[in-house]
């Protein structure tokens, strides 16, 4: 393969991958350093010009001319008097000898060793491109196109072509994706896998909902509404609090939109999660109150040592504010920052119900503190959940819970 070869045939692969010419020249110019060192040991006495346009290649070494008995004469940069006056006959001692060496002259398996590592540094080069492009759009929402949907992944493809891969943990509960169709998601982590880089989706990330909300709610997408925290529990619920830097805004009504068209379609993309957008305040009473929303507060007690919020209620907010499966609290918490422990107001207690302290006598004095811990403090409370949702909220062992129901069940029987 000759040299005008080799190089446009490079050129035009590099062309189709998108590498600019000079870093198509460094590359070049790397690999044919690299041939000479296996060759010569150094390259340090050549140059190598390359006019990639034309396919053209010239390699030149240059050497000092030295007495045939010099003690310097197997110096890589120096050639005997009598071996240069076969290059041209009128050649003296310390004149440079400038001497071209043809691609042909390194021989055809070295030539073709070239040609794969140029090919492979290109593809080497691709792959640092793509990492570089999506390291730093991490946390910005892209469209991509799904074409294979695998047990613990769906690979899509986005407009260039780059494989992209959206795992099973970072899909929403009820997602279904067909061939073909567009996803949303947001760029949630670049990693490198065996030298290739892996581009990782996410739709279940606080940060898509986030692009969402921008995507669809200009005064946030402007500046002139900030989202202060957003949690979620994906295709479930969500909690978003938002604050607005001019008066005239009201930071809930735009989020949500006339007759919530803005709040609709984001919904709609997360498979109907439940959103809950409150306003922001300094006021920590407040924003607990909102958090806990729809439920409503009598009172509540904060302890800023331990990080933990009581919270009081009405027998018949507790479950608004518990929340199915627990999720209104679960968010709440970590929407203020704060463990909030929910209790009924000691004033509203069913006369029907009974405190759980009058059941001392059969249940451990540490089993009733860890249910009035997640706010039960009445037989009826605890009844009132199952015995899966009792294990969740507290640290008690199935045979416990089963005999803490037999006991508050015998109650009501009789």
């Amino acid at each position: 393969m000759s040299s005008g070869t080799l190089i446009e045939n490079f050129a035009e692969f590099a062309k189709r991958k998108n590498i600019d010419r000079p870093t198509m020249i460094r590359i070049l110019e790397d690999v044919f350093r690299t041939m000479i060192r296996k060759k010569y040991e150094t390259d340090d006495n050549f140059d190598i010009i390359i006019n990639a346009d034309k396919g053209d290649l010239e390699i030149w070494r240059f050497r000092e001319i030295v007495d045939d008995n010099s003690e310097d004469i197997w110096d890589h940069d120096k050639i005997s008097l009598s071996d240069a006056r076969k290059i041209e006959p009128d050649f003296e001692i310390g004149e440079e000898v400038a001497e071209e060496v043809k691609l042909e002259d390194f021989g055809r398996r070295a030539v073709m060793t070239a040609r794969q590592t140029l090919i492979q540094k290109v593809k080497d080069l691709e792959k640092d491109i793509l990492f570089q492009n999506y390291i730093g759009q991490v946390g910005e929402m892209i469209n991509a196109e799904v074409y294979q949907t695998l047990g613990r992944e769906v690979l899509l493809i986005d407009p260039e072509g780059n494989e992209l891969s959206l795992p099973k943990g970072e899909q929403i509960p009820k997602d279904r994706f067909r061939k073909g169709e567009s996803v949303k998601a947001i760029i949630h982590r670049v990693e490198m896998v065996n030298g290739t880089p892996k581009i990782i989706l996410s739709r279940t990330s606080p940060v898509f909902l986030e692009r969402l909300f921008e995507a669809e709610v200009p005064e946030i997408y402007d500046g002139l509404i900030t989202m202060k925290k957003v949690v979620r529990e994906p295709g479930e619920r969500a909690k978003v609090a938002v604050e607005s830097y001019d008066d005239r805004i009201d930071p809930v009504g735009a989020c949500v939109g006339m007759k919530g068209s803005r709040i609709h379609s984001i919904v709609r993309e997360l498979q109907n999660e439940n959103i809950d957008v409150i306003n922001y305040t300094e006021n920590k009473e407040l924003y607990i109150a909102r958090a806990l929303s729809p439920a409503k507060i009598t009172s509540m007690r904060i302890d800023a040592e331990s990080g933990r919020v009581s919270v009081f209620l009405k027998p018949d907010q507790v479950s608004l504010a518990i929340g199915r499966g627990g999720q209104n609290i679960k968010l709440a918490s970590k929407l203020v920052g704060l463990e909030i422990d929910v209790f009924r107001d000691v004033e509203s207690i069913d006369e029907e119900d009974v405190a759980l302290v009058e059941f001392s006598d059969e249940i451990e004095d540490w089993v009733i503190k860890e249910l009035r811990r997640v706010g039960l403090d009445t037989a009826k409370s605890v009844l009132s959940l199952t015995k899966e949702d009792l294990a969740r909220r507290t640290d008690l062992e199935e045979e416990t819970i089963d005999e803490i129901y037999q006991i508050l069940s015998q109650e009501f029987e009789e």
